[in-house]
């Protein structure tokens, strides 16, 4: 068996992509290298525990819940061949028993002999299939259980649920951003010592039919610095794109960097039909433009002689990939290189040129939300982030068309000719910060206090973005409108203050009246 053969049950188009009941083995081979690859996660933990805490009398349901791909059939498919007599088993929600029968109605029948029966349940189904059993299941206590489980709410005892969504694939910590998983997958796949796949490799590297570029790839990610790289493109397709890592996608994903059409640099920035590789497409580093990136463009068309250069490209080639890539095969390979030693380190060169600075900017300012404690330098640095970038945004977006407001004035309407708007204090509201728990790395919520009014709004990556670049003179358009609705939000509700106003200023060309109200008169000037 060669090693594309061995790597293909990570494929999405294998048959070992999805678990099922199944006796017989496929490949006796490939079943080694399943096993191999199989790791344990907390989910699967924690679901161990439920599990083997139930008596064949508890009467229990514990659901299994996910999205598709997540890995729940695998688990299932593992623990009903263990604990069959202990339990009974339903691995997918979305099938039934007979033909004639939907989804729902095969539930209906599982918790209605469940009702009368006495061992414990065991549900592998998906968030959408519980919202569906809402609305149209029978069995009113299920139903309810669902509904509490859906609303974040307290359930009752008889029902457990395991949610892989609580189970983020990602970690943001002080020191950086983490995922456990794709890193034990990567690391296990690529490992030196008592590695099933690296045996099958080093077969192909003595073979006379010997696959160069799959060779060529494996090698280049077996280097721990590249599998950084990947993790933190995924981590970063997690933010920007909000798309989520679910195993299956996963493998499918490392699958095509190895035995993808290109070397693995370019089998991760080339669009194609892999999910993540469509979205990490997006980040393909041969877009970047800096002086030395574009000279090295110009010197490498026009074939001029650069030494350093030659010497790196003939220990490319001693690792299996061939002189004469374009340039932005090059471009790729130094940013998944970046971090790591090669050759003259040539690639180092550019590390600068890729440096990005918003995942580190977002970084800062998620741990400043969610791990407030209340000391001075956080007090400091919350407050410095909100004027500086929140609400200085906040106020250039909403005076964008009355940009000879000052500070603290905020535009409400124009009306033949004349412009409204009112002195409004807006600030963050600290006690509101350190007073919420978030659970979730792919965002955080902000606290602004508007006159004696606190709102509360969520924030992600592409916010914080665009409210930096707002800050820098950027004029917001079409493209950005599905990260405008939340300062829009915001600036209604500017609006709805500044109606109550004791303070409104009317403008017109350099004409400017300042009305004041005591609650009882009023006071004009500037006529």
């Amino acid at each position: 068996m060669i090693l594309k053969e061995v790597l293909s049950v990570l494929s999405k188009s294998s048959p070992y992509a999805v678990s099922t009941e199944r006796n017989d083995s496929i490949s006796v081979h490939l079943d080694e290298v399943k096993d191999y690859l199989y790791i344990t996660t907390d989910i699967e933990s924690d679901f161990k525990q439920a599990l083997t805490s139930l008596s064949q009398t508890d009467k229990k349901i514990i659901f299994l819940c996910g999205s598709s791909g997540d890995g729940k059939s695998e688990i299932l498919t593992k623990y009903c061949n263990k604990f069959s007599t202990r339990a009974n088993f339903h691995l997918d929600a979305t099938h039934s028993f007979k033909p004639n029968d939907s989804a729902i109605e095969t539930l209906d029948k599982l918790f209605q002999d469940f009702t009368e029966g006495s061992k414990p349940l065991v549900v592998g189904i998906n968030i959408g299939m519980l919202g569906n059993y809402v609305e149209e299941g029978k069995h009113e206590q299920v139903k309810q259980s669902i509904k509490y489980f859906l609303n974040d709410d307290m359930m009752e005892d008889e029902h457990i649920f395991l949610n892989f969504e609580k189970y983020p694939k990602f970690e943001l910590q002080q020191s950086g951003h983490s995922s456990k998983f794709a890193k034990q997958l990567l690391q296990r796949i690529c490992a030196v010592d008592n590695n099933i796949i690296r045996q099958y490799y080093d077969k192909e590297l003595i073979s006379p039919n010997k696959d160069k570029k799959l060779c060529a790839n494996y090698e280049l990610l077996s280097i721990d610095e590249v599998q950084d790289v990947i993790v933190d493109l995924l981590f970063k397709a997690r933010l920007i794109k909000d798309q989520f890592l679910t195993t299956r996608a996963l493998l499918d994903f490392i699958f095509h960097l190895l035995a993808g059409p290109g070397y693995l640099q370019d089998n991760l920035f080339i669009d194609c039909d892999n999910e993540l590789v469509s979205k990490i497409a997006e980040f393909d580093p041969a877009n970047t433009r800096s002086k030395a990136i574009d000279k090295f463009i110009l010197s490498y068309s026009l074939k001029l002689s650069d030494p350093n250069f030659e010497q790196y490209l003939t220990d490319l080639t001693a690792k299996g990939i061939r002189k004469g890539q374009k340039p932005e095969t090059y471009l790729r390979l130094f940013y998944i290189l970046r971090n790591a030693d090669f050759s003259n380190n040539y690639h180092l060169d550019f590390k600068a040129d890729f440096h990005e600075q918003l995942i580190d900017k977002y970084s800062t300012v998620w741990h400043l939300h969610t791990a407030y404690e209340g000391l001075p330098e956080q007090r400091a640095a919350i407050k410095t982030f909100y004027k500086e970038t929140v609400i200085a945004a906040i106020h250039k977006y909403n005076n964008r068309n009355a940009p000879q407001l000052n500070k603290g004035e905020f535009f409400i309407c124009e009306r033949n000719g004349y412009q409204l708007a009112a002195h409004i204090e807006l600030k963050a509201d600290i006690k509101s910060i350190a007073g919420f728990m978030e659970d979730h790395v792919s965002q955080f919520h902000m606290f602004f206090k508007i006159g004696e009014e606190t709102l509360k709004m969520p924030a992600n990556i592409n916010l914080l973005n665009l409210m930096q670049r707002i800050v820098d003179g950027y004029r917001p358009n079409k493209h950005d409108k599905n990260t405008v609705v939340i300062l829009d939000e915001i600036v209604d509700k500017i609006a709805d203050v500044a109606n109550s106003s004791n303070t409104l200023y009317i403008l017109k060309k350099d004409q400017r009246i300042k009305i004041t109200s005591d609650g009882e008169d009023f006071e004009v000037s500037g006529l």
